[in-house]
């Protein structure tokens, strides 16, 4: 089984180290279980392929600008591509290459995640399905919201908390604007959630169904941390970048046996089909002190490395990282 690892960033070093550090870590846990071939795309726009993800190898890998790379893929003969570029091209672009050259892509496509990467358009699918979502607008450069404080200002197509901020008053929506449109051309202003509970809920499709993997939750307080922000999820280090959550104690796995467990259960398959993801998914929903599961974001990926947070909620279901993986990527040869 011949699998392209599709790792790197069209788009900046950020990106590149993001990806990479989750293509190392799973490019090492599946060891020989697939001929393996790492890929790596750079902000330059050439394509490099490496033995390895270890920076020394990728460095001196020969770069390939992109009708060589074509070329190169066709003489590999892979059978498919296991993407983990986070750039918002890595995620819709280059998956959608893939398809027209007639490999099949593990996980969602590329006109899939385009729409989950803009928060407003994915919240707009999935409410049509009946899912609730807070209320909001997508502002512009210029644009004033109309929104009341208290309330969540975030880029429209930025991961990883980037530029979000809680406006808890109306004078602080201008540095709270200026903070969101550094990341992104489009900013989105909606309602906050009054605290309840925030988790994540992981979906894969095994066997024709989908089966809801144990919730992540993250312990936040009502006073002193109302959301979650970058430095609760990435933060620098020696090696690249650090996945702060991955060890962190305030976020833990829900008892599959708590009732919250069937009612987020239910929002994210409605939210799924909704927005026609495929293998799998992840949505990141706030459960109001009532007890109502609010949608706020989706996250249709997947790296397949132990730190990836769908791996992470697989082990604790009891379904080990070569399951899951092997799962994925029978469903997309199945589209072969």
């Amino acid at each position: 089984m011949r699998v392209l690892h599709l790792a790197g960033s069209a788009v900046s070093d950020f990106h590149a180290d993001l990806s990479l550090t989750y293509a190392r870590g799973c490019l090492e846990s599946i060891g020989d279980a697939y001929e393996s071939h790492p890929c790596v795309v750079s902000p330059d726009g050439s394509w490099r392929f490496p033995a390895s993800f270890e920076p020394d190898v990728i460095a001196d890998a020969p770069p390939f600008d992109p009708p060589g790379a074509l070329a190169h893929l066709g003489r590999l003969g892979l059978d498919v591509v296991l993407p983990q570029m986070f750039c918002l091209p890595g995620m819709t672009s280059y998956r959608s290459l893939f398809d027209v050259l007639g490999v099949p892509v593990v996980g969602n496509p590329g006109e899939v995640m385009a729409i989950g990467a803009r928060k407003a358009a994915a919240k707009a699918v999935v409410a049509a399905a009946g899912v609730d979502v807070p209320a909001g607008e997508v502002l512009q450069p210029g644009e004033r919201p109309t929104v009341a404080p208290p309330a969540v200002v975030k880029p429209e197509d930025a991961d990883n908390s980037l530029g979000v901020t809680l406006v808890r008053a109306p004078q602080e929506f201008d540095a709270a604007l200026d903070a969101a449109f550094a990341h992104a051309g489009r900013v989105v202003v909606e309602e906050f959630v009054p605290l309840g509970r925030e988790v994540r809920c992981g979906l894969i499709a095994r066997d024709g169904e989908l089966v809801v993997l144990p919730l992540e939750e993250y312990v936040l307080d009502a006073d002193t941390r109302p959301i979650r922000g970058y430095a609760d999820k990435l933060a620098p280090s020696a090696s690249g970048l650090r996945l702060v959550a991955k060890d962190n104690p305030d976020v833990v796995i829900v008892d599959p046996d708590d009732p919250l467990t069937a009612r987020v259960g239910d929002v994210a398959k409605r939210a799924h089909v909704a927005l026609g993801c495929r293998d799998y998914s992840l949505f990141d929903l706030r459960v109001d002190p009532s007890g109502r599961p609010v949608f706020l974001e989706a996250s249709l990926y997947c790296s397949f490395s132990p730190a990836s947070v769908l791996a992470v909620m697989a082990e604790a279901g009891g379904i080990g990282l070569d399951e899951l993986l092997a799962t994925a990527v029978r469903g997309a040869l199945a589209r072969r």
